[in-house]
């Protein structure tokens, strides 16, 4: 790796990003990386995490690979690092976004050095065809960001994550840094284990926002009109809404809009083109406020979000800390607020926890997926199926959202291979006979694995046209998916086969022959442990909105093991202590400076409130241009 001494890395960072210094640990986060070293990164949402891989990746010889979990995550870096340089090429994503003539022009520019970073999903690094290019490829090192998707005991767990560090040993050993915004010390360490960087620097940042007022507010009947005038008296500041399901983001962005407010919905239901419109128009001040699932923020950087609001609460605290710490990322004033009743504990509670599968109810999916497809006992091994989640529910009368909790935990313990989204399959049947297929391979004997592969693997081929899984067919043929699909073309050119290329909304893949009770039995400790974890998380959401007698923010430092002296003075509790509200604070505050200029402390006095709850009502009108102040300290309206 690069050595660079700290004057260098200065300038570097003044003229590539131009940032006058760095944020808190990132310059020695950076050095540690430079030096070859493993390095650990814990820090809070908006602490700058990005940089510390940026910034080492440009000035680096070779390509640095950035994992990343998120399609809309990798398009928003990507294009933030396009506009700090010259190089178009210098920042790429490889995902299943894009067609083959896109990927061919990203290797293209990986191979002629333009390329510095390349951010990929895990499912892509595990594609043999890009494993057999990075091969090839000098790499500088290897980040994985958002790294809690790691640990089988964390929020967002994501299987394909455990598979990374076998990768990237096949890919070519190279440093690795590690960063999350949350992670709890039984988190840290399953992820340092299990990327193999026990030895790692770890740097841990403090979680503490201070420019963040967390509020939970109880919801009343008019909760959609406190809202809107909530929103309307931020003007036209930048705002993120959150809700759980995707009818009450239309029908409340729709609401905001009768209110002529830029808002814009934001939900997995939606067709990929307009949600990277609707980001693009919220990221580019087109609209003020976005209303959104879970699905919309990670890794988006807008710095100047002032509001973050929960209309439903949040599955669990690290969830909710990274959603709420979208707002204020410029260090400005910003709000974090829960509106909430009683009745949405129990919402909630039905949304995900009462849809945990046991062991009995995993088992019998398990099962009757088994029969579903029709596999016999001690068979089934790599067999890989279009599938229906739907359909199959309605076959065995399964509740749909258990059912499809059930797959992704067999899932998560790679006994099946379940694929939920949308994606393309290739779907075959060959037309000619059997002998005729001997003839054409002894025509192409370069093409002999990969189609006696597809005919040893899908029986009935000849009859029936079938699905068939390129990558499966290229791990059995010791191949690239590549070549496989470049065969299959050339099969379909000599009329030898009918193909087609369809989209199914999921498939099956069975990693392991059928043995029911031995399976099952094999990993329901582990069930019982996630269901307890997340129950767990969950039981933390409820304490910190009814808990009416600790400082909020005392509470989320806590969560992540960080202890607080005193109190924030400025989040709900703190305010409700002293029986003011930060909006009345304003309010009154406006009302007192249309009588005469006041100071700080003029203002503190006569309202009778504490000094913080002054300075952040202040600094609240500086930032949104209602008032200023005269060379006599004196706060004056505009």
């Amino acid at each position: 790796m690069k050595k660079v001494d700290n004057h260098s890395l200065n300038e570097l960072l003044k003229k590539i990003f131009g940032f006058d210094s760095f944020k808190g640990n990132q310059e020695a986060i950076i050095k540690n990386l430079l030096d070859g070293k493993d390095t650990f990164v814990i820090m809070p949402t908006g602490g700058g995490k990005s940089m510390c891989y940026q910034l080492p990746a440009i000035i680096s010889p070779g390509t640095a690979i950035i994992i990343s979990p998120l399609i809309a995550l990798m398009k928003n870096q990507v294009d933030a690092m396009r506009n700090f340089s010259e190089e178009d090429g210098v920042a790429h994503f490889l995902n299943s976004s894009l067609n083959k003539q896109e990927i061919e022009k990203v290797k293209q520019d990986i191979v002629s050095g333009k390329t510095k970073l390349l951010y990929v999903a895990p499912e892509s690094l595990t594609k043999m065809e890009n494993i057999d290019f990075l091969q090839n490829v000098p790499i500088s090192f290897y980040a994985v960001d958002e790294a809690h998707c790691i640990s089988e005991w964390g929020h967002d767990f994501r299987p394909e994550y455990r598979r990374i560090k076998p990768i990237i040993n096949e890919i070519g050993p190279r440093p690795v840094v590690a960063l999350t915004a949350t992670a709890t010390p039984k988190v840290q360490h399953d992820i340092q284990k299990t990327l193999g960087m026990l030895d790692a620097a770890v740097f841990k940042s403090s979680f503490n926002r201070s420019n963040l007022y967390y509020e939970v507010r109880k919801k009343t009947d008019k909760v959609d009109k406190e809202i809107i005038k909530y929103i309307l008296s931020q003007g036209t500041k930048s705002g993120i809404v959150y809700c759980l399901s995707r009818k009450k983001v239309d029908d409340f962005a729709q609401i905001l809009q009768a209110n002529d407010i830029r808002a814009l919905p934001y939900h997995a239901g939606m067709d990929a083109a307009t949600r990277s419109t609707n980001q693009d128009a919220f990221l580019m001040e087109q609209a003020d406020v976005i209303v959104a699932t879970i699905a919309f923020g990670m890794g988006i950087d807008k710095p100047d979000v002032k509001t973050v609001i929960h209309i439903q609460l949040p599955e669990n605290i690290e969830n909710y800390y990274q959603e709420a710490g979208r707002a204020g990322r410029n260090g400005e004033k910003a709000f974090g607020i829960i509106v909430t009743n009683p009745s949405d504990i129990a919402y909630t509670k039905a949304q995900f926890i009462d849809v945990l599968p046991n062991k009995k109810f995993v088992k019998d999916v398990y099962i009757k997926l088994n029969n579903y497809f029709q596999i016999a006992y001690g068979e089934g091994y790599n067999e890989s199926f279009a599938f229906n989640l739907n359909q199959f529910c309605a076959h065995y009368h399964f509740p749909v959202i258990k059912a499809f909790n059930s797959l992704q935990f067999l899932d998560r313990q790679g006994i099946i291979t379940f694929q939920s989204e949308s994606t393309e399959k290739i779907s075959l049947q060959f037309i000619i006979p059997s002998k005729e297929v001997i003839r054409y391979i002894s025509l192409h004997p370069h093409d002999e694995p990969v189609i006696t592969t597809i005919l040893r693997t899908y029986s009935g081929i000849f009859d029936v046209e079938t699905t068939i899984n390129p990558h499966l067919v290229a791990k059995k043929a010791n191949t690239t998916e590549k070549h496989v699909e470049e065969v299959i073309d050339k099969l379909a050119e000599s009329q030898c086969i009918i193909l087609h290329a369809k989209n199914n909304d999921s498939s099956i893949t069975f990693n392991e022959a059928r043995e029911d009770d031995l399976t099952i039995n094999r990993v329901a400790k582990f069930l019982e442990h996630q269901n307890q974890l997340k129950e767990e998380q969950f039981q933390s959401v409820v304490n910190y909105i009814t808990n009416e007698g600790t400082c909020k923010n005392k509470m989320l430092l806590a969560y992540f093991d960080e202890v607080a002296n005193e109190d924030c003075g400025i989040c709900s509790y703190c305010t409700s202590k002293k029986k003011v509200n930060p909006v009345e604070i304003t309010q009154s505050v406006l009302q007192l400076l249309e009588k005469s200029p006041l100071t700080s402390r003029e203002i503190e006095n006569q309202l009778r409130i504490s000094s913080e709850a002054t300075i952040f009502a202040i600094q609240l009108l500086l930032e949104n241009n209602r008032i200023k102040i005269n060379s006599n300290n004196q706060y004056y309206l505009i």
